[in-house]
């Protein structure tokens, strides 16, 4: 059994339980409002601001030893730079104001997996980064291929309203076959601990800031 796979094997709980939040549910089902939509681009706003800054400081910490993963999220950076500013556009697209995205404070779930992810890259371990990235990544391909066309139908938005979702989507399906191959590379059992654990608590931590996002079925939303 690879690593990837025994990663994704020790994480299936976690994952489960997060695929089973309403939140993601009626999204993946488009049976969401767009208000909800709105609110879950601005949370996810929020954390993807977060992601080049948290790869810099995992690559600031990342010794010689190491190389091979610096080198990789080098790669990483380059490509998710600016992809806040996509959120932003789609939230304007959709009718919302991104200035006040932009200023707002994110949700306390949304702060606590923020706070975590520094805490462990900062602190412990900055290989558990890629424990995060294994749980976005994957996350983003599902909202990607199932959400985002039944979204457009039930809310009748078109595609400028859904930049980040599907152009996300795509390239976190080339990423996730370059992250199965990148895993296979990992062989110190404490970078292994420290990915499966980030993953775990990111899945829970993630699945939270879904469920904080108003949401409501009865909501009927004139498009």
């Amino acid at each position: 059994m690879t690593f990837f796979e025994t990663l994704a094997r020790d994480t299936l709980d976690e994952r489960n339980r997060f695929l089973a939040i309403p939140q993601i549910v009626d999204g993946l089902a488009g049976r969401i409002s767009r208000e909800t939509y709105v609110a879950y681009l601005t949370q996810a706003y929020h954390h993807v601001s977060h992601t080049v800054p948290l790869m810099r400081l995992a690559l600031s910490r990342l010794g010689p030893s190491h190389a091979f993963f610096a080198r990789a999220l080098e790669g990483y950076i380059a490509e998710e730079t600016g992809h806040e500013q996509w959120i932003l556009d789609d939230i304007g697209h959709c009718g919302g104001n991104r200035a006040d995205a932009a200023a707002s404070a994110p949700t306390a779930a949304t702060s606590a997996m923020i706070a975590h992810a520094y805490d462990v890259v900062g602190k412990r371990n900055p290989m558990g980064l890629f424990g995060m990235i294994f749980v976005l990544e994957g996350v983003s391909i599902a909202l990607a291929s199932q959400g985002a066309a039944r979204l457009a139908v039930g809310l009748g938005l078109g595609p400028e309203c859904f930049s980040y979702l599907t152009s996300h989507g795509a390239l976190d399906q080339d990423h996730m076959a370059f992250f199965q191959g990148l895993m296979t590379e990992v062989n110190d059992p404490a970078d292994q601990e420290a990915i499966v654990q980030m993953a775990r608590r990111m899945f829970d931590l993630f699945g939270d800031l879904f469920r904080s996002i108003p949401h409501g079925r009865s909501i009927v939303h004139a498009v």
